[in-house]
């Protein structure tokens, strides 16, 4: 039981650190600023869920699949830099959420159940981190109940992702129009710096491969 528990809490605190809720919510916040409540919840729910599918699939099948496909995770990085930069150029023009603005239901939908899969749930909250963690420690699972642990303790950290995304709305409610704006370009800028220590991390180990390999 101490084993599992070891394991569980092993998992706990990587995915945590790795998914980083508490980094992923001004970002959120900045994005869903003209959105309903209820459309932000909706956004967060749909990008928890589909960031803790896309974490489980990569971690029963995450090995085969980059083999097969020739992928590797550095790979990952630098077209995450590639989508991270593109959202931070768009957050410091302050462009991100004006479809609240129109009075098609349509487009809304559309915007929110867009930006709930890229980027927020790939790869700002399932990014190369997670992924490569999830693919690891399943190897690691060497028991059933290993297994079912590793799942939980997955599912435990998306709720907890969740939760903590939820409650960005009231924050974004209280600063008001100019405040959600001020901080959307702030955000913008501390984006495209992920963006590029996102790109660089991927580039670098690929071309030193390339000098070695020649």
């Amino acid at each position: 039981m101490d084993s599992y528990l070891t394991f569980a809490i092993l998992v706990f605190t990587s995915f945590f650190t790795l998914i980083n809720p508490l980094g992923t919510m001004p970002i959120f916040m900045s994005m869903t600023t003209t959105l309903s409540n209820e459309k932000r919840k909706s956004t967060a729910k749909k990008a928890s869920i589909t960031a803790f599918f896309t974490i489980i699939a990569f971690a029963f099948s995450g090995q085969v699949l980059f083999k097969f496909f020739g992928i590797s995770v550095n790979s990952f990085r630098i077209v995450g830099g590639v989508i991270f930069f593109a959202m931070g150029w768009d957050m410091l023009q302050a462009r991100l959420g004006n479809i609240k603005h129109t009075d098609n239901e349509e487009k809304i939908n559309a915007y929110v159940d867009d930006i709930s899969i890229t980027p927020l749930a790939i790869p700002m909250i399932c990014g190369p981190g997670a992924i490569t963690n999830a693919i690891i420690l399943m190897d690691e699972s060497d028991t059933l109940t290993k297994k079912i642990v590793l799942i939980l303790v997955i599912f435990s950290v998306l709720l907890l992702t969740y939760l903590i995304l939820i409650g960005a709305s009231k924050i974004t409610d209280k600063l008001g129009e100019t405040g959600n704006k001020v901080m959307m370009r702030l955000m913008g800028l501390i984006v495209m710096v992920i963006a590029v220590e996102f790109f660089f991390s991927g580039l670098k180990p690929i071309l030193l491969s390339i000098i070695n390999g020649q």
